[in-house]
């Protein structure tokens, strides 16, 4: 089993990260703060929100012991990942090419990937049923919806109907996920609007995705797997297909509900936010931090996985689905087995 370690995140504009040993030293903008240094064996990767530059041999110390240093967009955007020398063993690579390629073996992975998806979705939808008032109805009517799609994807014959089905389910989710929202919380969800997010909802969704999908990039290249040949989501050069597909079931069950349990609990508030030229909304450097907390404690939680028997971390799960895919393109598992709450 992986050990869960720590992830550096770096915000502050100007800000430069340099090697100390073995240890990484941040030098805060005009020599500002207290003298900080972190030993590098306890980080796993080291993510850099906005402008800040690392010293080459600080990326190279990074690439020589296989961490990832991931830059990002203020808003969470993902931009690129430094990784060092593909891992893993060729021979898992040319499987997958050759799964990706063979529609018959192709459907089952993308049918298990909009499940794990749904079935998730309908749970957050559920619990948020359970405590709701006046909505209460309406949330168990989409989630009999959800429980409808569910049986839809099952069934569906080919990807392009796999896809329609995914969306309408998507539409039906979003819709629970605005009345989830607390109406004393101070913000609203007019329904999912991304490149760019236009409201505080929205900008702490995207974040949270660019979150969720670094994790699960990492996962895919520690394993061994290519991030780029998926089976839901067709290849394009740049697009992680792979890395899409895998953490469709981590979208609703983590940072649909970090964002939930952050806002109707007003540790967000329209204040964390900022609107920038354009009509474009991110996180204000405050809002990241609050966030950037609370998703680091929430790695820390544990939660029983269905296929492994015991409780897995957050922060650990990608690792142990990339684990499961890589074991269904070998054929030591009869299909892949999505992670469901």
């Amino acid at each position: 089993m992986t050990e869960l370690l720590n992830t550096l995140y770096v915000q502050t504009p100007g800000a430069s990260l340099h090697l100390d040993g073995d240890a990484v030293r941040i030098a805060l903008p005009d020599g500002g703060g207290p003298r900080r240094t972190l030993p590098l064996l306890r980080l796993e990767s080291i993510v850099l929100l906005g402008n800040i530059s690392v010293s080459a041999p600080l990326l190279s110390r990074c690439a020589d012991d296989g961490r990832a240093v991931v830059w990002m967009s203020r808003g969470g955007r993902f931009r690129c990942r430094l990784d060092g020398p593909t891992r893993g063993n060729v021979l898992l690579r040319h499987a997958q090419h050759l799964a990706h390629a063979d529609p018959v073996v192709r459907l089952p992975i993308a049918r298990a990937c909009v499940a794990g998806k749904i079935q998730n979705c309908r749970q957050v939808v559920l619990k948020g049923a359970r405590d709701a008032g006046d909505t209460k109805d309406a949330l168990r009517g989409i989630a009999a919806d959800l429980e409808d799609s569910l049986a839809a994807a099952g069934a569906a014959e080919d990807l392009d109907v796999l896809m329609g089905v995914e969306g309408a389910a998507a539409r039906s989710y979003f819709e629970a996920l605005a009345m989830m929202i607390r109406k004393d919380s101070g913000l609203s969800f007019p329904g999912r609007i991304k490149r760019p997010p236009t409201d505080g909802v929205n900008a702490l969704l995207s974040f949270l995705y660019g979150l969720v999908r670094s994790s699960v990039h990492g996962a895919c290249e520690q394993v061994g797997l290519d991030p780029y040949v998926g089976f839901l989501h067709g290849i394009r050069p740049g697009k992680p297909a792979l890395a899409l597909d895998l953490m469709e079931e981590f979208r609703p069950a983590i940072a649909d509900r970090l964002a939930l349990t952050l806002i109707n609990r007003r540790q967000v508030s329209a204040d964390d936010f900022e609107q920038l030229e354009g009509g474009a909304v991110q996180l204000t450097e405050d809002g990241r931090k609050t966030v950037l907390t609370a998703w680091q404690q929430h790695r820390q939680k544990e939660r029983p996985h269905p296929v492994l028997g015991r409780r897995v971390a957050h922060g650990l799960v990608p690792f142990v689905q990339s684990r499961l895919m890589a074991r269904t393109l070998r054929e030591e598992l009869p299909g892949y087995l999505p992670w469901t709450v």
